[in-house]
């Protein structure tokens, strides 16, 4: 029994001095929960994943910034030519015609539907896809180079506008 005694005692002097020396990690391993390490490791990641969350709004944000800025100086420069932007609702909305682009170009806009047809075959005739928006204030409207692009819609602009069928007052219809 002594020798029993001996063997615990020494068990227990050898277990409390190899404690200090083993740590928590020894612990939290043995349970099956993470280490110092793992738990620093899962911070920094989650760390960095916040970082790409908040890299990618300021991103946007910037993206957006620019939007405007190049939306600003296409609207002076389409004010130096003395250019106008419409929206349908302006014109009584549309009537029957569903627009799929953004913008348009309209060389011109006709109470009569024969005068619209006559401008329609010149624009064709000139190499151009004209399509015919009829709006509810009885006005029938050519309209060429469909875009989704403000920028895109200003050079078509300033490219009709150098056209011979195009008038003075040709304007930018905004399908919104």
């Amino acid at each position: 029994m002594k020798t029993n005694t001996f063997r615990t005692a020494v068990i227990i002097s050898a277990v409390s001095m190899l404690l200090p020396l083993a740590g928590c990690d020894m612990f939290r391993s043995l349970a099956g929960r993470p280490t110092a390490e793992e738990v620093e490791l899962m911070r920094i990641e989650k760390l960095k994943a916040e970082e790409a969350v908040r890299r990618h709004r300021v991103d946007s944000l910037a993206r957006l910034q620019a939007e405007m800025e190049d939306s600003l100086a296409i609207m002076d420069s389409l004010s130096q030519i003395q250019g106008t932007i419409l929206n349908p609702s302006e014109m009584g909305g549309l009537f029957t015609t569903r627009l799929d682009s953004r913008y348009y170009i309209v060389v011109g806009s006709f109470r009569s539907r024969h005068n619209a047809e006559s401008l329609f075959s010149e624009v064709s005739a000139n190499g151009y896809h004209p399509i015919l928006i009829n709006f509810r204030n009885g006005f029938n409207s050519i309209a060429v180079s469909p875009s989704d692009s403000l920028r895109e819609a200003f050079r078509a602009l300033k490219t009709v506008k150098a056209e011979p069928f195009c008038p003075d007052d040709v304007w930018i219809l905004v399908n919104e």
